[in-house]
C-alpha cells in the first residue's frame, strides 16, 4: 500500500527577539538558516527556516518571531519538545558548549535503547532536546563554529503531552500512515518510517495544566507528503475521518493543508516539492529576505518594519 506520509516536514514555532534567535539556532547550535521570509498572513513578521544544508523535510525548524510577544506555557495538547539528533560521540562536545554558553541543560538520560535525551531550552523557553544515537546516517550540517562530526543531523522526534494517548494515536494509525514501534512507562512512540526524522512521541500527562499559546511554544507540527497527488490522498482521508482540513494553500516551497488533531495540536500536511531553492541558489540559502509574490510590490514598506538582523554564525566558536 502507498505510503501517502512520510515523516516529519517541518515544526513551527513563535519567538520573541528576532536577532536573539537567529544567534541561538544559527550560532550555537549551528542550524543553516535556510530561508528568511515573511508571514503569509502578517508580513511585518519575519518567518525564518532553519534546518540543514538543503532544507529537507526533517530538518526544518520555522519560527515568527514578535517582539514582545507574552511568553506561553507548556501543557496538555501542545508539542512540548522537540529534539535534534547528534551522534553519541558528541555528547561531551555538547556539554561543553552548553556550559561555554551559559544554557542550562539536564545531563542526558536514557530513553529507548541506543537513544539518550538531553533536555535544554532556547531563550524564550521553548522545549529543546538532543537524542545522542547513532541510527542516524543523514549528513549534519555546521557553519564551521561547530565541528561536522558533531553538527546536528536533523529532528529525532516530537514530544506530545496529552491527556491521553488513544485518540491521537488513532488519528497518526489509521489516517496518517504511522504505527506504534515503542512504548515506555507514558510515552508511546509512533513514526511513519523507522529512523530519525519521523518519530512522534505522545506523553500521555494527565496532571499537567493545560498548555498556552505565546512566546516559546510551537504553533504547529507539519508532516511530510510527496507531493500534490500524494497530499490530496491524505486531504481526502483526513475528511473521510470526520476532521476539518483547510483547503490547499500555497507556501511557495510546499503546499499545506492544516487541521486540529483530536487533542488540540494544530497538524499540517506540507508537500516535499518545490523545495527552498526555487528563489535562491542552493549555496546561498537564507542569504537575502524573500517575500511571496503577493507582497513584492510591498518591499520597501515590509523592509521598514522588519527589524534588520544579520546572520553571523561564526562568532559563536
Amino acid at each position: 500500500m502507498e505510503k501517502l506520509v512520510t515523516g516529519i516536514h517541518h515544526v513551527t514555532a513563535l519567538a520573541g527577539e528576532p536577532q536573539r534567535n537567529l544567534d541561538f539556532y544559527t550560532g550555537i547550535l549551528g542550524l543553516r538558516m535556510v530561508k528568511k521570509t515573511v508571514n503569509f498572513d502578517a508580513p511585518d513578521v519575519y518567518h525564518f527556516y532553519y534546518g540543514n544544508e538543503t532544507g529537507q523535510p526533517g530538518t526544518i525548524l520555522t519560527f515568527f518571531p514578535y517582539e514582545g510577544i507574552r511568553p506561553g506555557r507548556q501543557g496538555k495538547g501542545m508539542l512540548n519538545v522537540t529534539t535534534f539528533s547528534v551522534p553519541i560521540s558528541s555528547m561531551e562536545f555538547w556539554e561543553k558548549r552548553f556550559k561555554q554558553f551559559g544554557i542550562n541543560y539536564t545531563p542526558a538520560q536514557d530513553r529507548f535503547d541506543g537513544e539518550a535525551a538531553m533536555y535544554f531550552q532556547d531563550p524564550d523557553g521553548l522545549g529543546l532536546e538532543l537524542i545522542f544515537n547513532d541510527s542516524d546516517e543523514r549528513p549534519g550540517f555546521s557553519y564551521g563554529s561547530i565541528p561536522k562530526e558533531h553538527s546536528i543531523k536533523g529532528f529525532y522526534s516530537v514530544e506530545i503531552w496529552q491527556e491521553g494517548y488513544e485518540r491521537t494515536a488513532g488519528l497518526l494509525t489509521e489516517v496518517l500512515d504511522h504505527h506504534l514501534i515503542a512504548e515506555k512507562g507514558s510515552r508511546f512512540r509512533f513514526a511513519a518510517t523507522d529512523a530519525p526524522g519521523s518519530y512522534i512521541d505522545i506523553l500521555c500527562s494527565p496532571d499537567s495544566l493545560k498548555g498556552l499559546g505565546g512566546g516559546g511554544t510551537v504553533h504547529h507540527l507539519a508532516f511530510n507528503t510527496a507531493n500534490k497527488e500524494t497530499q490530496a490522498k491524505v486531504r481526502e482521508k483526513v475528511l473521510k475521518s470526520g476532521f476539518n482540513p483547510t483547503p490547499v494553500l500555497d507556501r511557495q516551497y510546499f503546499e499545506s493543508i492544516y487541521f486540529r488533531e483530536p487533542g488540540g495540536v494544530l497538524f499540517e500536511v506540507a508537500t516535499a516539492e518545490p523545495g527552498f531553492a526555487v528563489d535562491e541558489e542552493p549555496a546561498k540559502l537564507g542569504e537575502e529576505l524573500k517575500l511571496p509574490p503577493q507582497y513584492e510590490s510591498r518591499r520597501e514598506l515590509i523592509e521598514k518594519a522588519v527589524k534588520p538582523v544579520t546572520l553571523n554564525p561564526t562568532k559563536f566558536k
